[in-house]
């Protein structure tokens, strides 16, 4: 299918966005512990959807509503709310970001792998045509055209806690594609996106505050308070958070799980991009050469 230009700005707005928070995630190493990261950007982002969202909870029937359909907005708010960047924020801790990023550009393979074994969505071969070359991409921004360097690769616990929050972020893309009866069609509740977001949220908000304090027992850690963190706090609770949300869940209910996920392979370009931004490096022919095998995925994936 041929891609409408609002889809395709749908899909590639979230890994932009994301990649800020990777970038800003990393830099806040030793300033504000990972789960206390987590816990204050999703409650930032309460408050943000809190005067577009707080109908759902004007009166009993969209409270039953809610109650009725607990199960699934609790799963939702544990992988998309509080899991996957409790995981990215607390493997940033420990992995390097070469590691953490060929991690996340496994992305597209647990959306196949996810669809295969739970809906028994079959992959197409240009399906892992693309995602060979999405993923040859990535591999080129960071090595920065050196692939040898993959071969100095040593896996430590983030590691592990990166490839679990991936998998966690595929499985509540397949969630929001595939949910079930009492939110299709017209069993659903009359939320708009922002009444749906907050109410996953709600939900999500708990297993973040219940990690942060969990993490303060077990290593406590003070926040170093600054200018500079306050404003890391606004952008990862609206940025990444309430616009990218936005954008990805009305673009996976459009494209698909997969096609969104080589989409999502964007986000370790991006972030290589900002970094050397940020350091103030020159881009590299590598850099053009990854943003056209990425792109070549995503057209491959989303042809007939």
């Amino acid at each position: 299918m041929k891609l409408p230009l609002r889809l395709v700005l749908l899909l590639t707005l979230p890994p932009l966005l994301w990649a800020g928070n990777a970038v800003l995630g990393r830099m806040a190493v030793g300033h504000v512990p990972p789960q206390a990261l987590n816990a204050l950007r999703w409650c930032g982002a309460l408050l943000i959807l809190l005067p577009l969202g707080w109908r759902v909870l004007a009166n009993a029937d969209s409270r039953r509503a809610i109650w009725q359909r607990r199960g699934y907005l609790a799963g939702l708010g544990l992988l998309g709310v509080a899991a996957y960047n409790a995981f990215q924020y607390q493997a940033l801790t420990t992995t390097t970001a070469l590691n953490a990023t060929l991690i996340a550009a496994s992305g597209p393979v647990w959306m196949l792998l996810l669809g295969l074994g739970l809906y028994g969505e079959r992959p197409h071969k240009r399906q892992w045509l693309s995602s060979a070359l999405s993923l040859l991409g990535v591999l080129i921004v960071i090595t920065r055209g050196n692939v040898q360097a993959l071969a100095q690769v040593r896996l430590v616990s983030g590691d592990l806690l990166m490839l679990v929050g991936v998998m966690c972020w595929s499985l509540y893309s397949w969630l929001l594609a595939r949910p079930p009866a009492s939110m299709r069609e017209h069993e659903r509740p009359p939320w708009n996106w922002a009444e749906f977001l907050f109410v996953q949220s709600l939900f999500g908000i708990g297993w973040a505050v219940a990690a942060a304090g969990t993490e303060q027992v077990i290593a406590p850690q003070a926040i170093d308070w600054s200018p500079w963190v306050l404003l890391l706090l606004v952008y990862v609770a609206l940025g990444p958070s309430v616009i990218a949300y936005r954008c990805w869940g009305i673009g996976v209910a459009a494209a698909g799980p997969p096609l969104a996920g080589f989409f999502a392979n964007l986000t370790p370009v991006f972030a290589a991009l900002l970094s050397a931004a940020l350091l103030g490096e020159i881009p590299q022919l590598y850099h053009g050469v990854a943003f056209a095998l990425v792109l070549a995925g995503i057209a491959v994936s989303s042809r007939n």
